[in-house]
């Protein structure tokens, strides 16, 4: 599909890149230059997707997804809504990979990032983990296992560095407990590897 070919209404698709048939694209979405969604992905409503993006087939993508440039999103991946991938970050969707011995595609290792969480810049997600609801990994960052929700992590390997808030803010804890500064919403801290929004 080009740019002036078959989009429903409000979605934006750049001349240079190709949408195979059988993509489907939610309203109010746009695709960037020399990106390619293959058949089977299925992105949702209000995504912005970057310069050179690759998308597998059967990937999942919510809405409101930020895709930055330079990002391949392989079969296996999910992305729920509201999830930023930073620029040239890396997902993998096999764990043992060999040129010589390739495996079928129903091997592929699940990874799921929950609504709301956040990858920086050039940050490597190892297959198989799931990224938790408004988790922050910094940039450069290498996640080998699953990430909390709202936990900060960066490092290679990531580690659990502190707390953000769904705007995106540090936590500070007191007592077990945080306010954000920025916008008010309060947090409980259960255990050194969990923290759970109080409403």
């Amino acid at each position: 599909m080009t740019y002036a070919e078959e989009t429903s209404a409000g979605v934006f698709i750049h001349p240079t890149a190709v949408v195979d048939a059988g993509a489907k694209i939610g309203e109010g979405t746009k695709i960037w230059h020399f990106t390619h969604v293959m058949s089977g992905a299925r992105i949702g409503e209000d995504c912005t997707i970057g310069q050179n993006v690759f998308i597998g087939g059967d990937v999942v993508i919510g809405s409101n997804v930020k895709i930055q440039n330079n990002v391949s999103v392989y079969e296996g991946v999910i992305l729920e809504d509201d999830v930023f991938c930073g620029p040239s970050m890396v997902f993998t969707n096999v764990d043992r990979p060999r040129s010589a011995f390739p495996i079928d595609h129903a091997q592929y290792l699940k990874t799921i990032v929950k609504r709301g969480a956040t990858i920086g810049a050039n940050a490597t997600i190892v297959c198989g983990h799931t990224i938790g609801e408004h988790a922050f990994i910094g940039a450069g960052s290498v996640v080998t296992k699953d990430v909390p929700a709202y936990a900060i992590v960066y490092g290679n390997p990531a580690r659990i560095r502190g707390w953000a808030c769904e705007c995106g803010r540090p936590l500070e804890f007191k007592n077990d407990v945080a306010v954000c500064k920025a916008c008010g919403r309060e947090y409980q801290k259960e255990g050194k590897e969990k923290v759970c929004r109080v409403d």
